[in-house]
């Protein structure tokens, strides 16, 4: 034995190239930060690769964006013949189990064996399906991620979870199971439409209000960062402080023993206003929605000042994102949401509100917050978001 005793050290570590995460139960990976992913004096996609059989799945959008770019890559990189691309449809209505047998069965014919890896390349629909089929095909596969979009780089691609929709619910089946590797390119972002920029805004916004509220004056300043006029150091810095905060904030809790997760802000109304709306609102605008609903029972509730109310959903709506969806946002279907996260939540509310810019707090049971509350808070909305 080494007279030299091993340091283990847990947490998530920050240098030029990314981040480096080992939680406390055991899990490492890494996420990467790079420039030009797919071009073939890049190596870093090959490195992670390490000259494995791949299956890679990309959506029809960025199969015409970049599918030349990804197969002329591959043919430089990896063995001829090692290698294929496949186009799988997009949308949350084929965020299924049957689009996951789709990939496993694409993912067989091609050959791919335990040793084998399945390639990602888009947005957070195409991580989550690819990463589910990876966690059933064979028992258990490496995969590994690619992310085309801004909640793609700042909140799927930094954790662990992967899943479909099902019985009527968002995410109902799904499965923790780490990525080999995770790829961000910032210059990907630069084709995305606004729509999906601001949806990526939005999960940006939950953790500038949860945790940092440097980060939140920053979007105050910069509403339009990654829209119209690019601010390379701005935006470096939102993305990379995203990044880190999402996977500090993951890391005690990777596995979810512990259901209640501030990171959850946003995600106890949006799945009822994404579902019962027919999916016609995007998941960043329904998580919009939810925040700004949820300051205002925070500020109805005592928990938070009219300011802060006020700063959230006014920064919501100069990014262009909504506050509310009349259609979906009535008290009856709220109150299900309500009901279906405390029972998601092992019967305890876990309703995330801010009591500040940069601070949260959890409102644990259902009967702390009365139906007259929820009913004032919509009406707030209504009457035209801010603080009444």
């Amino acid at each position: 034995m080494s007279s030299q005793a091993l340091v283990r050290v847990e947490g998530v570590v920050e240098d030029a190239g990314g981040f480096d995460l080992l939680a406390p139960e055991g899990t490492r990976y890494r996420v990467d930060v790079t420039d030009a992913v797919f071009d073939p004096g890049n190596s870093l996609l090959a490195e992670r690769l390490e000259g494995r059989r791949v299956v890679a799945f990309v959506g029809p959008t960025v199969h015409r964006l970049y599918g030349e770019r990804l197969r002329a890559y591959l043919d430089a990189r990896l063995a001829p013949g090692s290698w294929s691309v496949h186009v799988i449809a997009t949308g949350e209505r084929n965020k299924t189990l049957a689009s996951v047998e789709q990939v496993c069965a694409v993912a067989k014919a091609a050959g791919l064996d335990r040793h084998g890896v399945m390639l990602a390349v888009g947005g957070g629909i195409v991580a989550d399906v690819v990463g589910f089929a990876a966690s059933m095909y064979a028992r258990g596969i490496r995969y590994i991620k690619v992310n085309t979009t801004l909640v793609g780089q700042v909140d799927v691609g930094v954790g662990v979870k992967t899943g479909v929709n099902a019985l009527h619910s968002k995410n109902m089946f799904g499965a923790y199971h780490p990525a080999h590797a995770s790829l961000n390119d910032p210059s990907l972002l630069a084709t995305l439409p606004p729509r999906e920029i601001r949806c990526g805004l939005a999960e940006i916004v939950k953790m500038a209000v949860i945790l940092d509220g440097d980060l939140f004056a920053t979007l105050e300043r910069h509403p339009d960062a990654f829209l119209h006029t690019p601010n390379g150091d701005v935006e470096t810095y939102v993305l990379r402080t995203s990044m880190r905060l999402m996977m500090e904030e993951l890391c005690p809790n990777l596995r979810e023993s512990e259901l209640a997760r501030l990171v959850d802000f946003g995600h106890t109304f949006s799945p009822v206003v994404e579902t019962a709306g027919g999916h016609r609102l995007e998941h960043g605008e329904a998580v919009a929605v939810d925040m700004a609903l949820s300051a205002h029972i925070a500020r109805l509730l005592g928990l938070a000042d009219a300011d802060t109310c006020e700063r959230i959903v006014a920064l919501l709506t100069r990014i262009g994102l909504p506050v509310l969806d009349p259609a979906t946002c009535t008290e009856d279907l709220m109150t299900q949401a309500l009901q279906a996260s405390w029972q998601r939540r092992g019967r305890k509310l876990h309703l995330v509100v801010p009591t500040g810019i940069g601070k949260a707090t959890f409102v644990e049971e259902l009967t702390d917050l009365p139906a007259e509350v929820l009913r004032e808070a919509l009406r707030a909305l209504g009457a035209g978001g801010g603080a009444q």
